[in-house]
């Protein structure tokens, strides 16, 4: 099974881009965060002219989560859950469902702005939330995979320049924290299985050419539960779809498992 994340900052705008790189990937469940369209504009039927079903909880303007999976896998329709259960929130952030038996969640982490703020403060309760209704899904699901725009750099080498970035949103010492209490749960790190290549990212700044000078961030991830973790093979962000015109400012990450019928 091929299982990919993509903040597509805006569906409506992107949507060739991902009819195109599903074409070219050849993925078998894509999660997509940012799709800034409500349910109703949601272009289902004519991913599904492509081959994907779309499992998505939408919100005008701002967020909105989804899950798309080609059309040959068994999806069991008993299981979405769309944002976190006993967490009261207006802001689509959170899709789940189990596909051949494996529990696929795309989030859309916040993006907290800045520590001291209110948004940082409904970022981290967010974090705790999440955290809590993951480590139950856990014993429901073990073959659990968490895939999604986290808008946390893990550690230093997630970031083009750790001391100009230190302490700031996305890099502070409180959300690092939160990213290891998820590992803290069994997950792994798909991306950090492997070995790759120095100044990975997947997000870069639309200013100051960011992407061409490579001043990015790694912010978009895979974890995978500990069931899941010794079956992915590999795990890559594929940077084509950032050069393309009008791009997104998130590059796809790619995780492939090995797993028996």
């Amino acid at each position: 099974m091929k299982i990919a994340t993509w903040n597509v900052n805006s569906l409506k705008v992107r949507q060739q881009h991902v009819i195109d790189w599903l074409a070219e990937s050849h993925v078998d469940v894509l999660c997509l965060q940012e799709l800034k369209l409500p349910d109703e504009k949601f272009p289902r039927a004519e991913l599904e002219a492509h081959g994907y079903r779309s499992w998505f909880a939408g919100q005008k303007t701002y967020n909105g989560v989804g899950i798309l999976v080609r059309g040959n896998l068994f999806v069991d329709e008993a299981t979405v859950v769309r944002n976190i259960p006993a967490f009261d929130d207006p802001q689509q952030r959170v899709i789940a469902l189990t596909i051949d038996g494996v529990r696929i969640v795309s989030a859309y982490f916040p993006n907290g702005q800045a520590p001291g703020t209110d948004k940082f403060a409904y970022k981290l309760a967010w974090l705790n939330a999440l955290h809590d209704w993951l480590a139950d899904e856990l014993t429901r699901y073990p073959k659990l995979a968490l895939l999604g725009d986290y808008n946390i750099a893990p550690d230093d080498r997630d970031v083009h320049d750790p001391k100009a970035w230190e302490g700031q949103n996305l890099v502070s010492p409180e959300e690092r924290a939160q990213f290891e209490r998820l590992i803290g749960l069994g997950f792994v790190d798909a991306f950090r299985q492997f070995e790759q290549p120095e100044k990975t990212f997947t997000w870069w700044d639309y200013r100051m050419f960011a992407f061409r000078r490579n001043a990015g961030l790694r912010i978009d991830h895979i974890l995978l539960s500990p069931a899941l973790a010794p079956h992915c093979t590999s795990c890559t962000v594929d940077k084509a779809p950032r050069k393309w015109e009008q791009p997104s400012d998130h590059a796809p990450v790619v995780a492939e498992l090995a797993l028996s019928a």
